[in-house]
């Protein structure tokens, strides 16, 4: 939808288990635009706004080291990785890891076959990142695009239908991998008007909502209770 090699152990790898560590424990978010926040202000992104929500109840961790670019397919995303750590943007060991990815291989006609392949790759690097421990990794389902107005024109249920499969093999592959799901596409239907200006991306108070949605799974994956 439009408008890289596993991490090496350094000196932060204390600081993403260790709470009492500078900043707390460390935080990487993997994904596409619904990652980024396409539309909205940084602040509003769901895991800069997870972060400060879990902050705000006690919990050590700082704000998200994301990669994330509008548009990215689960293949792009994995390149968009390697140059990550190439560039040393991305290093070391994470208390927290979360993916969400999917929404483009579905927009562009991608099997899902495929999509469920490429997703595996990706859910190995992030229980590599989160340093082997799979319950540090959480995966956050596709959101429904077609309840949005940008898709009044197109087929809404056929959209529906394609989103339900992606997640169908992206749930199984998340829990194939030992981590936590959490599903967000039913608050995406529940709301269609909490959109961004371009009527495609979700609002602020939308991916509050997600927000909310990942912070039991972001609490147990650092260990809170």
């Amino acid at each position: 939808m439009t408008p890289p090699a596993p991490p090496s152990a350094d000196a932060n790898a204390t600081d993403a288990t260790d709470p009492a560590a500078a900043g707390g424990a460390r935080f990487l978010a993997l994904g596409d635009s619904y990652t980024i926040g396409e539309g909205v202000a940084e602040a509003e992104r769901w895991p800069v706004r997870l972060a400060a929500d879990l902050r705000a109840e006690g919990v050590a961790v700082q704000d998200p080291t994301i990669v994330a670019v509008t548009g990215w397919t689960t293949d792009e995303l994995d390149a968009a990785i390697d140059r990550a750590v190439a560039e040393g943007e991305v290093s070391g060991t994470y208390g927290l890891v979360t993916l969400l990815i999917g929404v483009n291989n579905q927009y562009r006609g991608r099997p899902v076959a495929d999509y469920r392949a490429e997703l595996r790759a990706l859910l190995a690097r992030a229980v590599a990142f989160a340093g082997g421990d799979e319950r540090r990794v959480v995966v956050l389902s596709i959101p429904d695009w077609g309840v949005m107005p940008f898709a009044a024109d197109r087929d809404r249920g056929g959209i529906s239908r394609a989103i339900d499969a992606f997640n169908a093999a992206a749930r199984a592959e998340a829990i194939d991998a030992g981590a936590a799901w959490v599903d967000v596409t039913g608050l995406s239907r529940a709301h269609p008007a909490e959109t961004a200006p371009d009527g495609l991306h979700p609002s602020g108070a939308q991916y509050a909502r997600w927000a909310e949605a990942a912070r039991a799974a972001a609490r147990a994956a650092l260990g809170a209770r």
